[in-house]
């Protein structure tokens, strides 16, 4: 048994018993291409409604097994990248207002960091963004209310241009090429097509504090806004 299969199956502490909410949170999905918006969007959103901003990136596979020069050659725009079983236990388990051990990832070197876990505990909401967050099937009941971030792809690539220019030192060159080659193709393939999953859709080119308005709109419509004392 791996170790995130004996993480999942091992039996409750009386700790992650006490960490119980005496509620079920409620859980937002949040999904958009990449340069969407989606991120600035969900932290805004944890923000305003006191919750928790919980991201996709912990869960990509580990790539120790491989030499670091194949690692880095592999898709990370595709959703097999990501162990979705995992992630799905540990939303459902957020889910019931319990406490998950989530891994930790290294970007440098594309695997997990042996032995080493976060502890996450839900709030009472749960905010799960990532450009796969409405394409995996299980996740989607999971969901109180499915958001995708329709942001035109012209304006996804100027966004990750800029970024990955400022925060991560590429070159223009070398983020045009991923961008044409893995990341506009995967979201035509695989994100855009889950926009179909989504309870609402909202601009991606609209002011911020309209998109979290339509979002509030929607959870008070749906009573989500409104907790027993």
């Amino acid at each position: 048994m791996s170790q995130a299969d004996a993480r999942q199956a091992a039996p409750h502490t009386p700790d992650e018993r006490s960490a119980r909410l005496p509620f079920p949170p409620v859980v937002l999905g949040i999904a958009g291409c990449s340069g969407s918006g989606k991120t600035t969007l969900a932290c805004e959103l944890a923000r305003a409604l006191n919750g928790i901003h919980f991201h996709l990136d912990s869960y990509y596979r580990d790539l120790s097994h491989m030499p670091l020069a194949e690692r880095a050659t592999e898709n990370f725009d595709d959703p097999a990248i990501i162990e979705s079983p995992l992630l799905a236990a540990h939303i459902a388990a957020l889910a019931r207002g319990e406490a998950i051990e989530r891994p930790l990832y290294d970007f440098a070197t594309f695997c997990r960091i042996p032995g080493q876990t976060e502890t996450v505990r839900s709030g009472r909401f749960l905010i799960v963004e990532g450009i796969f967050s409405l394409y995996y099937p299980e996740l989607l009941p999971l969901y109180h209310l499915r958001v995708f971030v329709d942001t035109p792809d012209e304006l996804c690539f100027e966004r990750r241009l800029k970024r990955d220019i400022e925060q991560r030192g590429r070159t223009p060159e070398s983020v045009r090429r991923q961008y044409e080659a893995t990341v506009r193709p995967a979201c035509l393939a695989f994100i855009r097509p889950s926009a179909s999953n989504a309870d609402l859709i909202v601009d991606g080119t609209a002011a911020l504090d309209w998109k979290v308005e339509q979002i509030m709109a929607q959870l008070n419509s749906r009573g989500l806004l409104s907790f027993p004392d």
